[in-house]
Parts: structure tokens; C-alpha cells; sequence
């Protein structure tokens, strides 16, 4: 089972041109005739950073120059997860007429999402690079360590993603699901508030995986160094969850074209 998977992933990846086509043009389509294009994005985040971050910032005493970094990064790195997962759980029902027309790998619809949510990514993040510019790096040192952070970062949205989108195709109450499950899972998760801020329900972020998952992107930016739980939490996470989703891919794969 798994064997048919890994030829998948392998055919799916060697059509890079093709996902990486097809993300960079939906998000074009989106805003066509735009003046701003895909910087509308950057512009509405940057709102709700610096509304949240005032009104929030007060509220909780925090510091702006300390409270907006960490505020920032957290809400980009959230809406990026978020993204993945519930577009990843429409994936193969939105992408229906390719695949029961074509004979394309499969996975390539998932990493079609996982591009386009890459792609607002990175106009997202000017505005964290303009904060860090604005309030100074603490330590050049930890910067560093972003960018294995977010390699794990994207590797557990993309298994959750591929996860969430082949049993979707299946049962089509679970997009829905997901997205509730989602807006949950954001009030429970540090992102606007600080992890040491729930002093009597502290179990609530210490048994939370996405904590460590938001954390493991977050602190070197905010000068800080990830523990040896947070990179054990989701290295395992990684691990676990890609052989899971490889052995959903290879039993169900080709059951996708009648499910759709």
C-alpha cells in the first residue's frame, strides 16, 4: 500500500511545474484587475495586526515593540496553517473534473494548496520583516533556526492536509468540520496571548501540539531558542503523521476519481 503512495508523492513532485502553475494562477485569478493584486492580503493582515495588536497590547499591559513581533508572526503563521488545512480538506472536491479527466498523480492537488498557501506566505511576511526592521533583531543568532522551523512547520500542514483531503473526498461534512474545529483550536493556541499567560490552565498549551507547532516558528524570530520538547513534539509529530498519511494515500488513492 504504502509502495503506491510513494510513487505518487514521487510522480507528484517531478510535476512541480504543474502545482506550482496552477497555485501561482488561482491566486492571479483572485485578484484580477486589481490594483494591489495579491498585496490586498499583506494590507488586510497588516490591519488586523496593528488593530489587534493596540486593543490586545493594552489590554493585556504588553510592550508594543515586543507585542506586535510576536503578535505578527503568530497570526501569519496561524492563517498559513489554517489555509493548508481547510483548503487542503477540499482539495480533491474542488478539484474534481481534473480527476476524472485526467490521469495525474493525485497528491498534486494537495501540494497545489500547500503553494498557494506559500504564496501568501511570503507576501504576508513583509510585514514581519518590517516589524523586526522597525523594533530590531534580538538574536541573529536564533533567525537562523526559522528556517528548519518552518520546514517542519509546512511538512506537518502538508500529512494533515493530505490526511484531511482524502477522507473529505469521502465524507463531505468533514470540510466542515475542520474549519469549526479550526476556530477552536485558535482560541486555545497562543497566538494572541502569550503561552505563559494561562497560569492556571497552563496544560491547556502544554498539551497542545499546535503550540509547539506555532512556537517552533515563532520564537527564533522573536529571539528566543525552541527547547528540546518543541523540536521533539514536531519532529514526532512529522514522523507519525506522514507515515499515517502515506498509509491513508496508498489504501484510498484510487478510490478518490469515484468518490469525487
Amino acid at each position: 500500500m504504502i509502495s503506491t503512495a510513494i510513487n505518487d508523492l514521487r510522480a507528484s513532485i517531478a510535476s512541480w511545474r504543474l502545482w506550482t502553475l496552477l497555485g501561482w494562477l488561482e491566486v492571479r485569478q483572485r485578484y484580477a484587475r486589481s490594483r494591489f493584486g495579491a498585496f490586498w492580503l499583506t494590507i488586510s493582515m497588516a490591519v488586523m495586526v496593528a488593530s489587534i495588536g493596540l486593543v490586545y497590547g493594552t489590554l493585556f499591559g504588553q510592550k508594543i515593540q515586543d507585542y506586535l513581533p510576536f503578535l505578527a508572526i503568530s497570526l501569519i503563521m496561524w492563517t498559513s496553517f489554517s489555509q493548508t488545512v481547510s483548503e487542503g480538506a477540499s482539495a480533491y472536491i474542488n478539484s474534481a473534473n481534473y480527476i476524472r479527466q485526467a490521469a495525474t498523480p493525485k497528491l498534486i492537488y494537495i501540494f497545489q494548496v500547500i503553494w498557494r498557501s506559500q504564496i501568501i506566505l511570503a507576501h504576508n511576511f513583509i510585514i514581519v520583516v518590517i516589524l523586526l526592521v522597525a523594533f530590531g533583531v534580538k538574536n541573529w543568532w536564533n533567525v537562523s533556526l526559522f528556517i528548519p522551523g518552518l520546514l517542519l512547520f509546512f511538512l506537518n500542514a502538508a500529512w494533515m492536509a493530505m490526511s484531511i483531503g482524502l477522507l473529505a473526498a469521502r465524507f463531505r461534512d468533514l470540510p466542515q468540520i475542520v474549519t469549526a474545529l479550526l476556530q477552536v483550536a485558535f482560541y486555545v493556541t497562543p497566538i494572541v496571548y502569550k503561552p505563559h499567560a494561562l497560569t492556571r490552565f497552563s496544560w491547556v498549551v502544554t498539551f497542545n501540539p499546535l503550540a509547539y507547532l506555532i512556537d517552533i516558528v515563532r520564537q527564533p524570530l522573536i529571539g528566543e531558542m525552541p527547547d528540546a520538547l518543541t523540536w521533539s513534539v514536531c519532529i514526532g509529530m512529522a514522523v507519525v503523521g506522514w507515515c499515517v498519511a502515506l498509509l491513508l494515500t496508498g489504501r484510498y488513492i484510487k478510490r478518490i476519481a469515484y468518490w469525487v
